[in-house]
């Protein structure tokens, strides 16, 4: 007699109790071969949490950043009705097949979208927020910190912290020296392009996992990198170059990552609120530098803006000019066929005149104009069309079916020019 569930239902069961005793041999062997408590907490956080979502700030512990007293407000211009047929006629891609928006607001619920704010000449012209979300709720960035990240560097050279993008990382990290490290300069981690070996997957094996979970992310980046390919060659998407960073600027200013942006952006540009920045353990209390900024969608807003002006807010230059064109255009002597070719079969770098820049992701436009966003998992976006003088925030729980949300912001500023 098969029982309540049936032979099928038996079968599955069974299968499941197979998997569970296979990754769980397969963590005993792992901690067996790496027996310390850091292995230990990374392996465990793995598997209690699972993949990474929108509520992990609330899990890992974090250095506040305050924001100044004097706080910015954009104007209010609403334009939702001729912004909802903007935005329902715009077109985007799920599995590589065409289809149209249609009614935002359905578009946004099945998306999982939060927040989508469209400001235009300093105001906002379209707010939304969904799925139990509003203006006060906080948003984490996931690997939009990474254009946070360098902007610390450009400030840092700036106040004459570091010399240049192309001084060797082993000037700040000698310790790498004796792993061939002196070839890789600032500017290859910058431009994702260090020659760091990275392993994508592989469940708690892979890079993605070790970079997100380790309590130690120091000593991970110190100990567990090696150079696979020639820096300055290729682009490979890889987060133990914002971790590198993120030790360049602490050894090169003295101060945590979270205390010099406090004191160089948050606090000066009129941030409406206070934000934190996730750290990989109570312990070592060092920035989770891939990806762990949290704030009000507003807020990240107010950094296009400054991005948007050239670095200056209001009479006050916060970033010098050249840094910001140096780390949001299009470098013109790579050669993007080989540059690229670890991602060939990805249509924003072949056909779309996509690019990545340092730690800011950018669209070539064919009047020599360029776009420029901050992207993160789950499609969190900072989009900035300097043309236009449009800022676009997008932010979710989930992608939803949408293939590459900055593709919907580019046809959105194409459509949303105005005249003022």
């Amino acid at each position: 007699m098969a029982g309540p569930l049936g032979k099928k239902g038996e079968g599955w069961f069974v299968k499941r109790k197979r998997l569970v005793l296979a990754l769980v041999l397969l963590t005993i062997f792992y901690l067996a071969i790496q027996p310390d408590y850091q292995s230990f907490q990374y392996i465990s956080r793995t598997i209690r949490w699972g993949n990474s979502d929108v509520q992990d700030y609330l899990k890992f512990p974090y250095r506040e950043m305050q924001n100044g007293e004097t706080v910015f407000q954009f104007q209010y211009d609403l334009q939702e009705e001729s912004m909802n047929t903007l935005i329902g006629n715009t077109n985007y891609t799920y599995k590589g097949k065409p289809y149209k928006i249609g009614d935002p607001e359905r578009f946004f619920a099945e998306t999982d979208t939060t927040a989508f704010i469209v400001i235009q000449n300093d105001r906002i012209i379209y707010e939304k927020y969904a799925s139990g979300y509003a203006e006060d709720s906080i948003f984490t960035s996931f690997s939009m910190a990474k254009s946070f990240v360098s902007f610390l560097i450009g400030r840092a050279i700036d106040d004459g912290y570091i010399e240049n993008v192309d001084e060797p990382i082993t000037n700040y990290i000698p310790e790498l020296k004796e792993k061939g490290f002196e070839r890789v300069t600032i500017k290859h981690l910058l431009k994702m392009a260090s020659g760091i070996h990275y392993q994508e997957g592989r469940l708690f094996f892979g890079d993605d996992a070790k970079t997100y979970y380790s309590p130690n992310l120091t000593r991970l980046a110190l100990e567990e990198t090696y150079l696979s390919e020639t820096p300055g060659e290729k682009f490979w998407y890889n987060n133990y170059n914002p971790l590198l960073l993120g030790i360049i600027i602490e050894r090169a200013t003295g101060l945590s990552v979270s205390q010099y942006l406090e004191e160089t952006l948050w606090s000066r540009i009129g941030m409406e609120y206070s934000a934190s920045w996730s750290t990989d353990s109570d312990k070592n209390n060092f920035e989770k530098m891939e990806s762990g900024i949290n704030a009000r969608a507003i807020d990240y807003a107010k950094f296009g803006r400054l991005f948007l002006q050239g670095g200056n807010w209001d009479g006050q230059q916060i970033i010098s000019e050249k840094w910001v064109k140096e780390s949001t255009m299009p470098d013109v002597t790579e050669n993007r066929k080989n540059y690229y070719s670890n991602y060939d079969d990805w249509s924003f770098f072949r056909e779309d005149n996509g690019y990545y820049q340092y730690m800011w992701w950018g669209f070539e436009r064919s009047n020599g104009q360029y776009d420029f966003f901050a992207y993160g998992k789950y499609g969190q976006v900072l989009y900035v069309s300097p043309q236009n003088n449009l800022i676009i925030v997008r932010l979710g729980k989930k992608e939803g079916k949408v293939d590459w949300w900055p593709e919907i912001m580019y046809q959105l500023s194409e459509g949303g020019r105005s005249n003022d």
